[in-house]
């Protein structure tokens, strides 16, 4: 009596939980760098079949519909949304954002190789272009090393980096950025700091310079936004707290009905 309902509304309750976790953390991310928003996907539990749909009655007839009471729901995902983020102009010589497909690619000083589509890149001491980072200076793969006295730089919509030194009127190109791209994007592994790797999901990198086999082009001085759209999040929030508040009401109903039909016994 009432007994699964309490299973099922808690049931619902995390499921809320787990959509609030994701919300907060898009909210919390409205100002990173090429950040990609998520969104929590739901499905539900397996049903009691109280009685199957085509089941033959007493008259030799098939019944139209079956009794199937629901058990509840569950996360079934949590997808990342790859959605162009808005442009920041800044200016910044070494600001590149990416205007459609693709990732720039660093290494790790082990050698490992991640993603990012954060183009806040920055200069180390040997003048190599590295992620942007107070922690650990990753470097653009493949690496391009600028002269120390270069006194402008150019990144063209391809890729192509060049560079002015003085007593050089023209431009010297000294690197060429590439971009990766994936069959299932969706399917790369978030790290924090900006960073995905791939797995067997999202399948193997595919690398070709900027404007090539599908890949976007870059923008220099300028850094991609997150794609976090506020209004869109603040509606999401207050529908989880409703839908929380909600589960919870059932399962104070389902208390109830219980406590009367323990009390029927005193009368």
């Amino acid at each position: 009596m009432s007994i699964q309902a309490l299973y099922s509304a808690a049931t619902g309750m995390s499921a809320m939980e787990t959509k609030l976790d994701v919300v907060a953390n898009n909210l919390a991310n409205m100002q990173t760098t090429g950040f990609k928003k998520g969104r929590a996907n739901f499905e539900d539990l397996i049903y009691r079949h109280e009685r199957l749909p085509g089941a033959e009655d007493s008259a030799g007839q098939y019944t139209p519909t079956g009794i199937s009471i629901g058990l509840g729901t569950r996360v079934s995902s949590i997808q990342g949304d790859f959605e162009q983020g808005p442009f920041l102009l800044t200016g910044e010589q070494l600001d590149v954002a990416i205007q459609g497909a693709g990732f720039f690619q660093v290494a790790d000083p082990n050698g490992d190789i991640y993603y990012t589509r954060a183009g806040n890149f920055s200069l180390n001491a040997n003048g190599d272009i590295v992620m942007g980072s107070a922690g650990i200076g990753r470097l653009l793969e493949p690496p391009i090393t600028l002269p120390t006295d270069a006194t402008d730089i150019s990144i063209s919509p391809e890729g192509v980096v060049s560079v002015r030194v003085p007593g050089d009127t023209s431009l010297s190109q000294v690197g060429q950025i590439e971009l990766a791209h994936f069959v299932n994007p969706e399917g790369l592994l978030r790290l924090g700091e900006n960073l995905f790797s791939e797995t067997d999901a999202s399948g193997s990198a595919l690398l070709a310079n900027p404007g090539q086999d599908g890949l976007g082009t870059l923008q220099q001085n300028a850094l991609e936004s997150s794609n976090v759209d506020p209004v869109e999040e603040l509606i999401g929030l207050i529908t989880t707290q409703r839908a929380f508040e909600l589960n919870s009401k059932a399962i104070q109903v389902g208390d109830e009905m219980l406590q009367l039909v323990a009390n029927l016994k005193r009368f």
